[in-house]
């Protein structure tokens, strides 16, 4: 289960995402964003090693970005692309966040949450599963990654080995409903700046890219 450290971090989540956000394709804002957090929820490593959050932040517009993180103790092999920075954990010590839509830890475990195989967890609670994270998947075949994630001007691909692609939302609208041809999907709220609660789609399964 998750554990949550109160414990200071150098430079935050929200500064890391202000420099890198605007690198990214699918952003639409600033080059100077004006972030707040906004809800989002963990998943646990197997092995224990990786913390996975799946992080939903505000900007300025108010146009909300799902950004799922990872963090790692060590450098994660190759992945130099995906690497949003580097940050020190008062606990911890020196935490390395990727983008986890591009690492095979955090990818295998959303797959993992659409069928069933794992409960999301409270984002900021120790050990907590999160009931108002939902998930489906009506697929026969396992979901299992298959070759590199591909990002664009709207989200991440995941393609896999049942012949489906997992669509990473990066940009949130607001409706939990999936697409009438998803064969499977992940929904939760998040907050606006006014303190509006919001319901989104965060991920589907489709059976091609959309």
């Amino acid at each position: 289960m998750s554990i949550i450290h109160r414990t200071t971090i150098k430079p935050t989540k929200l500064e890391l995402l202000s420099t890198w956000l605007p690198t990214r394709t699918w952003y639409r804002g600033s080059a100077a964003p004006e972030l707040a957090k906004a809800g989002g929820f963990r998943l646990d490593d197997p092995e224990g090693e990786v913390g996975i959050e799946f992080m939903v932040v505000t900007d300025a517009d108010g146009t909300a970005y799902h950004v799922p993180l990872t963090y790692r103790g060590a450098p994660l092999p190759g992945a130099e692309q995906a690497l949003v920075g580097t940050m020190e954990h008062g606990v911890l010590g020196t935490r390395w966040a990727y983008d986890g839509a591009h690492d095979p830890v955090c990818v295998a475990a959303l797959l993992a949450l659409f069928e069933g195989r794992a409960e999301p967890q409270m984002q900021s609670v120790d050990s907590t599963p999160d009931p108002d994270i939902v998930r489906s998947y009506q697929g026969d075949a396992e979901l299992r990654p298959e070759g590199a994630p591909l990002d664009d001007e709207d989200g991440t691909d995941l393609h896999t080995t049942a012949g489906c692609v997992v669509r990473v939302r990066r940009r949130l609208g607001d409706s939990d409903v999936p697409p009438s041809d998803a064969l499977g999907h992940v929904a939760g709220h998040w907050t606006t700046a006014d303190g509006a609660s919001v319901r989104s789609v965060f991920a589907v399964v489709l059976t091609r890219s959309a």
